[in-house]
Order: C-alpha cells, then structure tokens, then sequence
C-alpha cells in the first residue's frame, strides 16, 4: 500500500522580465515554492546552469610556421601563445551533429585576421565574427587549421592532447561552458493569506552560444535526468494529497481585490490621472482591459503601462483577464472610457519622478 504524503505548494508560474531581457541575459522568476526550497531549487540550478551546460570550443589547432605554442611566425605580430589567447575567446556553435569540426582560416593579405576570415561549413556558426586572432605586419599567406568540438565545463590542453597527435598540432585550453554567470536570490511570495511562502528570481548571463531560456530548460532537463533514478526505484510507493483549496475563501478574497479602488494600489500622480479620465475605478476595471486597450488612453505611455502591470503582479492579477460573473459584476465594467474628452489632468513627462497618491490600505 502506498505511503500518502501531505500537499505540497508548488510554482505556478514562471515569468520572465522582459523589460531586461536581451540574447545573453533573462531575470525569471517562479514562484511559489515551499518555505526553504526556494534555496534549494536555487543552489541546484545554479550550479547545474554553470557546471554541467554543453557548448563548442576549439580544441586544438595547427599553424602553417609554429611547430609549439610558443613559437614565433615571420610577419605576424603576436607570437603564438597570444594567438592562443585570442582563439579561446572565439565562440561557435555546431549544430545537428556531436562529430569534431575541422576549420580552415587561410587568408593573403595585411592587417588584422579575425574569427570572420574562419571558412566556415554547414554545421557551425560564429558568435562572435569581430574578434581579432592576429596581425599581419605585411601581406603574406596565413594558413591556420581549427578543431573544434563539443564538450562540458572546462578541458585543460593535456586532456585535448590525443596518443597519435601530429607533430605541429598545437591542444589547447578549452572553455566549452556557455553560461559566464547565474545569480539568484529568495524573495517571499503570496499565497491566500500567507506571504511566507518563497519566490525564486533566477538571473542567468550567457556568452552568446546558448540563450538564457534554452540553458534554464538544459539544466532543468539535466536535474530531471539526474534524479529518475531515485523516482523510478519504486514510483508507486508515495502519493501525495491533492491541495484541498477553500474556493470559497480564495473567491472572496478575490472579490475584495477587484472590487479595490484604483487609489488603493499606490499609483504615480500620471498614471493615476490617464486611470480618473479613462473612467477605470477599480482594480477588476483595470484588470479586464488588454495592454492594445491601455495605450489607447490619452497621456498613457509605455512608462504608465509597465507601473500598473507590475502593481497587478502585486496582486497575483493582470491585464486582459476575465471573471466569471459571481465574482466581477458586470455592472462594475460600465463605466465608458474617455479617451479624448474629459476634465483636464495633470500632466507630467514619463522621465519625470512621480509621488504615490492614496497609500494602499488594504494590502
């Protein structure tokens, strides 16, 4: 007979700050969590996210004139260990195969060499195409031979080395780990009544070979994997308890919330105002408009829409929701926008700081 566990209150949600998000950085956040594993989830996915990431990396190279790594070639200006240098910090990507890359780089000119003149085939791709590998002081014939490959973490130049490597092939470091940085933090999330409950915010930094959103499901993907052994060793031996949720209580609280006056939210005096001349008086008003509905209000900005959007998230609402009628009147939504008349409003550039008005006395 299966052991039968308690409820446990897990993430609903996961969102994503897009205001910041660019290709090599994304703020999530996930919540709510248990007490004390919004750590626990933290720490493993930080470390999976740095340690345990695949990506492309050269491992080893072959220099038409450099037998050694510390070799110096006749017309180029750095020796052969900055070269080195500067060939780590290339970055590929390979794509639909698992097999080493052999790239050739030959060029007959003058002037700097970049990851640019790298000829490339039709599984790689370069990140970053700008970055210098050497100078040449006069035009010449430069002929290099790249292999690239895909690995995990860090690989030190004698572990690239191979038993019947070629005199002249040159192993070098290799950083295949394409997340630089992960930092996460534990803030306290709602949920009914309680607010001791944890919210995971996840920032994750790349180099450019993977994007944020792909190495966050990589290394969930990794931690599942990891754990399916303990899951299938007897799958069958625990069950857990639905959560029994009080739909009357969570109905009646939000009821309580839409029926909030808008002065109740903390709002800055402008969007505040564009809210007054817009007829929107109450938070399931707000809450039923979309943001295409918002920007068509008179004086209301990009600025005013991500300061609403972010007190609705306060709320655990958001724009362009609907409610089943015993809990918004439809009453409630028949106040008429005006989006061109009204009484004058006061006025202030969306750069301008704005005070609060009417401190919220509910929350």
């Amino acid at each position: 007979m299966p052991i039968r566990l308690g409820a446990f209150e897990k993430p609903n949600r996961l969102t994503k700050e897009e205001d910041t998000a660019t290709d090599t950085f994304a703020k999530f956040v996930a919540e709510p969590f248990e007490i004390g594993y919004g750590h626990t989830i933290g720490n493993s996915m930080r470390r999976v996210l740095l340690s345990s990431l695949e990506g492309a990396a050269i491992t080893s190279l072959k220099v038409d004139g450099a037998q050694h790594e510390f070799a110096t070639i006749d017309g180029v200006v750095e020796d052969m260990a900055e070269i080195i240098l500067n060939l780590k910090r290339v970055k590929f990507k390979v794509h639909e195969t698992r097999e080493p890359q052999v790239l050739l780089l030959t060029v007959n000119k003058a002037g700097a060499v970049t990851a640019a003149d790298i000829e490339l085939n039709h599984n790689t791709e370069l990140v970053n195409p700008e970055q210098l590998i050497c100078t040449l002081d006069k035009k010449k014939k430069f002929l290099m031979e790249l292999t690239v490959e895909i690995g995990r973490g860090f690989r030190t130049g004698d572990d690239n080395k191979t038993l019947d490597q070629p005199i002249g092939v040159i192993a070098v470091d290799s950083m295949f780990s394409p997340v630089t940085r992960v930092r996460y933090d534990v803030n306290n999330a709602r949920v009914g009544q309680r607010t001791d409950y944890d919210s995971l915010v996840l920032e994750v930094w790349t180099d450019g070979r993977v994007t944020p959103d792909d190495a966050l499901t990589q290394s969930s993907a990794i931690l599942q994997h990891h754990l399916e052994v303990f899951v299938d060793y007897d799958k069958d031996a625990i069950e857990f308890e639905e959560e029994k949720v009080n739909q009357t209580e969570q109905q009646s609280e939000l009821k309580r919330l839409l029926a909030m006056s808008v002065n109740e939210i903390e709002l800055s005096v402008r969007a505040a105002n564009c809210l007054n001349n817009a007829n929107i008086t109450t938070v399931g008003q707000l809450a039923t408009k979309t943001e295409a509905d918002m920007l068509k209000y008179r004086n209301f900005g990009k600025k005013s829409l991500n300061e609403i959007k972010d007190k609705l998230v306060e709320l655990e609402l958001g724009l362009g929701m609907t409610f089943d009628e015993d809990v918004l009147d439809p009453s409630v939504l028949a106040g008429q926008p005006n989006s061109s008349g009204g009484s004058p409003s006061l006025l202030f550039d969306d750069d301008e700081a704005t005070s609060p008005i009417n401190p919220a006395s509910a929350l």
